[in-house]
């Protein structure tokens, strides 16, 4: 409502004197404020903060008076009365200085050009000057307490017991009248009332007394602590027409304040607090409204050493209340008591370094025009304290001339204080005296999601704040924006020339009495035309300028006071208590778009309203009762059905009466349609300060956008919910149609998103400065300095939990099921779980109708119910845990439903609750069964925690032995099992191995002898993790899912060389090289290769490349790359079908045509897809592409496509290149996919895995690869059945590519001598000059493993550690190994032989 905004200002005061001023009071308009000390009174002026004149009493006048005490100023401003110490009133006439007499001028800078529009404008900025002239004094013989003005009359109470009348012009017969207190009637209430003088008010005196106009009396405390309220029964004020009530059982009132607006009276107590009295209308009685005091739980360490209460201030929109205590210490509360703000707690208390400040003591305070400011006086000691702080620090002598100062505290007010009309209800508008606060985005377009959020620095000093440009890509709504921390205001500086440069309305022609409001693009104002001397509504296009030449105008009858608009009728409410509805219309037919305003009708509310100003809001509303609110009519949803209007915080409603006889609305003609009537006023809620509605319909929402919000004070919030009937049934008939919710949230609420499902409000946050240290401590370092940050709230959760406590679960689920799309939806369900569960488990009594059940049933109806549970219990101390799984169920069975649901995620925060509930063995069982599904699913981050949460749990039961978890360990364990028992080291089998390529991990040895009981849990925790990690690994590789294997031992470190070893002649043998091979090329989308014959007819026909060309493409490629490592190797004449294949290079353009057609219809559909995929994809994607779409988007290979054309007859070297490069990159795969290959294959050749290296070596058509693995099947260690694998495999593979794949025909003739040798006999020792001509061929070898690399990189012709030794991003081991040096062949092979002895051994062992 208010927040305060940067640091207070220091006014300081021109002239010096002695005297500390000590009161400070406002004009009626608050243009002047009267400031006294003991013998002066000034007079400031409110903007610019200046003072305009200053009357000091002589020393003769001020020893017959006495010091100055108390102020007050007539209502016309024309006049000030001064009480003084010795029972004087002083009277002072304000004499203006003329029109043209101004203390300050304007200066503006040189070459600006002003202009000057408005000819009054210079009022506005310049201070008038005034003269002060003392009229006679009145001496009333006695100390006055309290100064009351009235319209002609002042009221002056005196200490011994009287009330006297002064007329403020001092002539006439009833200048002055006296009215003793004790023959004022006082009693409870009016009804009980007695003639006859009191006589319990011997002695006793009015001590502070304000006059409250719309309850027409007056609030007075008296001198021994009693509250009353004093009613004149006539218009006159005389002895005998006045009535007092008391306020039961209070005795120690301090002061009082009235709000004329909501009828109430703030009376201060001595203990701290302060009563809020309201007059009941039937009685006539003192009612208490409420109380305003801090709270032990905000404030414990000062909410009851305040003090009493010492000052009661109410804003001018009566909005809000400023408190201050005698302790010192402000303190700001909004009408019916929500606490907004307090300087007796948090930065305003404390320095940064936790020692506390003292709280700032103040003798006087009042609110500046419109609230924007508090002008305050610090007290006497506090000044003269710190003025003697600072001269011993200047060391100057003491001069008994000080500079008087007055603080300034700034304030920002949401425009709802003083325009509560509907465009102000969807997004917080704030403004300050210059500037405005605003939550971006379109005010229509807030429940959408096109908001775009500017960020900007709440400078407050600055004339002009930092913008950040708005954020095009920013798809939240504006709540949701809130609720994910944008903090930050749009803050529209207003320049003190603004108006007099951008207002091309003459000011001075017009004044805004009703507010203002939008509809569609236009903006409604009601206003008073000085000019005609009329009331009018006008409305301002928003794309043309403010100019009257652009409005339209209507003229009204009465003066307008509130203003509000529904669809398209306006509803205003007027000075004479009628209530006004118009309808507006666009029209299109002038050359500037205008509006057509119609009056519709005019209700009357004269008799339910006592004085128009009371009248907070009006609103026009389709919320009603009863009528047609089933689902059959949702079209009345949008009519405009009842006024609610806000009558001093009474929310009042009037429906329509359709009682009568019903017209349906087809038998009326469109123009003669008769609005109904409204019924009689009923009252819907008490202590209401805001009211939203909309008039937006949804029919998934229709709870949340047919409902009525209420913002009351201190009680929290209300909505008016409406109840509907599920499926068209008839609605019960003992259920009313609409129910009243209470609920409390922790903002003040500003703005309702209806659709969102948020409030939004604003907050206070404070910033210290105190490092500006020094004996006297500057305001900057005194006061934190004070932003305002957007802050929202949830509030369905509230919602849900009061309909569930009422039985009314269908209408809760209705609710929750039309915003289950929200994105915090989790977090209500969280959130409602989570307050019932700590209000019932920390209940002291037993509760006889737990809730808690209820809300586990309801939230089993959502799919996010295991996730809800889990979370809650996770953010709520353990010992409520078993009050809540009593509710929803055993953990154990919420676990296995996660894992059934394959919500992995959430399984494993139920595996922590397990942990704490039941014993070790179950939490390793279900543990067991978690790493296992996500082992199985590829959840690496989640396989890590649990590898540390088993080993954690076997820490933790260190008393009792590990369970063997014989059942979960399916047979396949095979040769480990004797691990379990023996202990041996296998650090010494690996000992022998005289590479050292490789070392097992530390967690796979076993403790040798004896040793503390907790490392033998530790290593039997290992040993049992290790063996799901090698029992997973066994069954990737049983499956061929070699690409998942690499990643798993990647991500969880597996030792992958030390397991293969092991298993190399159990699980890694290959049984089909033939599906192997397959598996691989589609794991690792590695096309298969393409057999290259095709065409040489021309590729463009009607500008599209057709699907032959790739064959044509992969043809000349081929042939060039045969070519070159004939030329290379220098092989002997190969075999006869290479010969021909070569030779039918040569035919015709015909046959080849046909050619190419029969082999691409036999075989190659899927060739074609593959290779293309990878050139359109840039070689990263993994789409399938077709050779159509290749042509059609890679205009380079168009281009070669006419080259290839042009030159068909001879094949030129550039040409051959061009193809090659197509080639290259039709027939390999992606390049991380290349990588992962190289990298497995090297792992593979490390663990001797031959028959891996084979296969990986045939899909990367790597020759090099193919003959060292052929070289090594010669070493005796290697056992017969693996040559006889090798053998086997290479010619199935050969059979295979004959018949299915003819693409790997020629690199299979490319490997002929190799598979010959191989055939003719396994135990021959391998000739060096069969090895020549392969490492010479290592550079085509080295060329095609490069994936994206086209010209082959100098590293690649150092033969096969190249390859092997190749960076890997992101598949190495975090164990890693030792890469192998890579210089030429012939060590490498040792080394290999020697690697293979070593690990055989150490795995037969």
């Amino acid at each position: 409502m208010y927040f305060l905004t940067g640091w207070p200002r220091r006014l300081l005061c021109p002239l010096r004197s002695e005297e500390e001023p000590f009161h400070i009071q406002p004009s009626s308009q608050r243009f002047y404020f009267a400031v006294l000390s003991e013998t002066q009174l000034s007079i400031w002026f409110s903007r610019p903060s200046v003072l305009i004149v200053s009357y000091i009493e002589s020393a003769k006048a001020a020893a017959q008076f006495g010091f100055y005490q108390k102020t007050q100023w007539k209502p016309d401003d024309s006049m000030i009365a001064v009480a003084t110490v010795k029972g004087y009133i002083l009277l002072f006439d304000v004499v203006g200085g003329g029109d043209d007499k101004y203390l300050y001028e304007p200066v503006y800078p040189k070459g600006s050009a002003r202009v000057r529009v408005t000819p009054g404008y210079k009022e506005e900025q310049c201070a008038p000057a005034l003269s002060l002239e003392m009229k006679k004094p009145v001496d009333l013989e006695a100390p006055i307490t309290s100064l009351q003005s009235l319209q002609e009359d002042l009221l002056v109470c005196t200490a011994d017991g009287y009330l006297h009348v002064l007329h403020w012009d001092g002539q006439g017969s009833n200048g002055h009248k006296a009215i003793c207190l004790t023959t004022i009637p006082f009693s409870l209430d009016l009804q009980s009332a007695r003639g006859g003088p009191s006589l319990e008010l011997e002695g006793v005196y009015i001590r502070c007394m304000e006059y409250c106009v719309t309850l027409d009396g007056y609030a007075v405390v008296l001198s021994d602590g009693r509250l009353g309220f004093i009613t004149p029964l006539s218009n006159t004020i005389t002895a005998d027409q006045l009535q007092g009530v008391w306020a039961a059982d209070v005795t120690d009132g301090t002061c009082v304040a009235v709000n004329n607006k909501y009828r109430l009276m703030a009376f201060g107590t001595a203990s701290g607090s302060v009563l809020v009295y309201m007059i009941d209308t039937t009685t006539g009685s003192m009612q208490l409204s409420h109380k305003l005091e801090l709270t032990p739980k905000h404030y414990p360490d000062i909410y009851n050493k305040t003090g009493p209460v010492k000052l009661i201030c109410w804003s001018p929109d009566c909005s809000v209340v400023m408190v201050t205590w005698e302790c010192g210490g402000l303190s700001l509360w909004s009408v019916f008591g929500a606490h907004l703000i307090c300087t007796l707690g948090e930065d305003f208390a404390y320095r940064s370094d936790g020692t506390k400040k003292d709280p700032i003591k103040i003798s006087s305070m009042c609110w500046g025009a419109e609230g924007y400011h508090l002008w305050v006086l610090p007290n006497k000691q506090e000044r003269r304290r710190q003025e003697e702080q600072q001269e011993v620090e200047m060391g100057e002598p003491r001069q008994s001339f000080l500079q008087a100062g007055i603080l300034q505290f700034h304030f920002i007010k949401s425009a709802l204080t003083v325009n509560p009309c509907t465009s102000n209800q969807e997004q917080v508008l704030l403004h300050g005296e210059d500037r405005l606060y605003l939550t971006c985005g379109d005010p229509t377009q807030v429940h959408s999601t096109s908001d775009s959020h500017a960020h900007s620095h709440l400078h407050t000093r600055d004339s002009s704040p930092l913008h950040h440009p708005p954020n095009p890509d920013s798809s939240l709504s504006q709540g949701l924006s809130t609720l994910l921390g944008h903090k930050h205001w749009h803050v529209v500086q207003i320049h003190s020339t603004y108006l007099e440069s951008n207002w091309p309305i003459r000011e001075q022609n017009m004044t805004v009495t009703g507010g203002l409001a939008w509809w569609n693009d236009f903006v409604v104002v009601a206003c008073y035309n000085f000019i005609d001397q009329q009331e009018q509504l006008r409305l301002y296009q928003r794309s043309s300028n403010l100019d009257n030449a652009f409005a339209s105008v209507t003229k009204l009858h009465s003066d307008t006071l509130l203003l509000n608009v529904f669809r398209d009728m306006v509803i205003l409410f007027r000075a004479d208590c009628s209530i006004c509805l118009y309808s507006l219309e666009r029209r299109n037919d002038s050359p500037n778009p205008s509006a057509n305003v119609e009056l519709l009708q005019e209700v009357s509310m004269s008799r339910y309203i006592p004085h128009p100003a009371l009248v907070v809001s009006v609103t026009l509303t389709s919320v009603r009762t009863e009528t047609g609110i089933t689902l059959k009519a949702p079209q009345q949803a949008c009519m405009a059905e009842s006024i609610m209007l806000n009558l001093a915080g009474q929310l009042i409603m009037l429906q329509r009466d359709r009682s009568g006889p019903q017209v349906r609305e087809k038998e009326t003609p469109a123009n003669n349609k008769k609005l109904l009537p409204f019924c009689p006023p009923v009252v819907l809620a008490q202590c209401v300060e805001n009211v939203w509605t909309t008039c937006r319909s949804n029919r998934k929402k229709r709870h949340l956008l047919e409902a009525l919000w209420l913002s009351c004070g201190e009680a929290g919030m209300k909505v008016w919910l409406p109840l509907f009937p599920r499926d068209h049934r008839k609605p019960h008939s003992f259920l009313s149609r609409r129910i009243m919710l209470p609920f409390h949230i922790n903002i003040y609420p500003l703005a309702v998103l209806f659709e969102d499902a948020l409030v939004l409000g604003a907050t206070n946050e404070t910033v210290l400065y105190d490092g500006l240290q020094g004996s006297s401590e500057p305001l900057e370092a005194v006061f934190p300095f004070c932003t305002v940050e957007r802050t929202s709230q949830i509030y369905l959760h509230h919602i849900l939990r009061q309909l569930l406590v009422r039985n009314l679960g269908e209408q809760a689920l209705m609710l929750a099921q039309s915003c289950a799309s929200l994105p915090y939806f989790p977090h209500v369900m969280e959130l409602m779980v989570h307050v019932v569960l700590e209000e019932e488990a920390t209940s002291r009594e037993p509760i006889p109708d737990p809730l808690l059940p209820t809300v586990a049933k309801f939230i089993t109806e959502f799919p996010l119910f295991l996730q809800t549970i889990v979370h809650c219990a996770r953010k709520t101390e353990y010992a409520l845990w078993n009050y809540l799984f009593a509710a929803v169920g055993n953990p154990k069975d919420l676990f296995e439903e996660c894992l059934m649901a394959q919500d992995l995620d959430t399984a494993a925060s139920y595996l922590i609750i397990l942990q704490n509930m039941e014993v070790p063995a179950v939490s390793r069982q279900h543990a067991t069964l978690l790493f296992n599904t996500a082992l199985e699913q590829g959840k690496w981050d989640l396989c890590r925690h649990m590898i540390r949460f088993l080993k954690a749990i076997g820490s933790g039961e260190m008393d009792t032995p590990p369970p063997t978890p014989t059942t979960q360990e399916p047979s396949s364990t095979g040769g480990f099992e004797f691990f379990r028992n023996r202990s041996i080291s296998l650090s010494q089998s690996a000992d022998s191995i005289t590479t050292g390529k490789f070392s097992l991990q530390k967690t796979y040895s076993m403790p040798t002898g004896p040793s503390a009981k907790g490392r033998d849990v530790e290593c039997a925790e290992n040993m049992y993790i290790d063996m799901m990690l090698w029992r997973h690994a066994r069954h990737l590789l049983e499956q061929v899912r070699l690409r998942d294997l690499g990643c798993f031992s990647a991500q969880l470190g597996f030792e992958l060389i030390g397991w293969l070893c092991r298993e190399r002649n159990r699980v890694a043998r290959v049984d089909d090289f033939v599906s192997a091979l397959k598996r691989l090329h589609k794991d690792f989308l590695w096309p298969f290769p393409v057999i290259p014959v095709g065409s040489l007819n021309s590729p463009l026909k009607n500008g599209r490349c057709r699907t032959v060309l790739s064959t044509r493409l992969l043809k000349s490629q081929s042939a060039d790359s045969l070519l070159n490592s004939d030329m290379d190797t220098a092989l002997p004449p190969t075999n006869p079908t290479n010969h021909t294949w070569l030779d039918g290079l040569g035919q015709s353009a015909k046959e080849m045509d046909t050619a190419s057609s029969a082999h691409s219809n036999q075989h190659s559909p899927q060739t074609h897809d593959a290779f293309l995929s990878l050139l359109t994809n840039k070689v990263e994607e993994y789409s399938i592409g077709s050779a159509t779409d290749l042509t059609e988007t890679s205009s380079v290979v168009d281009g070669d496509w006419t080259m290839v054309d042009e030159n068909s007859s001879t094949l030129s070297l550039s040409q051959a290149e061009l193809e090659h490069i197509s080639m290259e990159l039709a027939n390999k795969g992606p390049h991380k996919s290349q990588v992962q290959l190289r990298y497995l294959l090297h792992v593979f050749m490390e663990a001797g895995c031959l028959e891996w290296c084979v296969v990986i070596g045939l899909i990367l058509r790597d020759a090099n690869v193919i003959k060292q693995v052929i070289g090594f099947l010669d070493s005796p260690e290697v056992p017969q059945e693996t040559v006889q694998s090798v053998r086997n495999g290479l010619l199935a593979v050969d059979t295979w590519a004959s018949t299915d794949c003819l693409g790997y025909k020629p690199f299979l003739n490319l490997i002929q001598p190799q598979l010959q040798q191989l055939m003719e006999s396994a135990s021959e020792q391998v000739q060096p000059e069969a090895f020549q001509p392969t490492s010479q061929s290592s550079k085509l070898g080295g060329s095609e493993g490069l994936g994206g690399a086209v010209v082959p990189r100098p590293e690649d012709n150092r033969g096969v550690a190249a390859p092997l030794g190749l960076a890997l991003p992101s598949l190495e081991p975090a164990g890693g190994f030792s890469r192998p040096p890579s210089e030429d062949c012939a060590p490498e092979q040792k080394e290999e032989q020697g690697e293979d002895e070593g690990t055989y051994d150490c795995t037969l062992s």
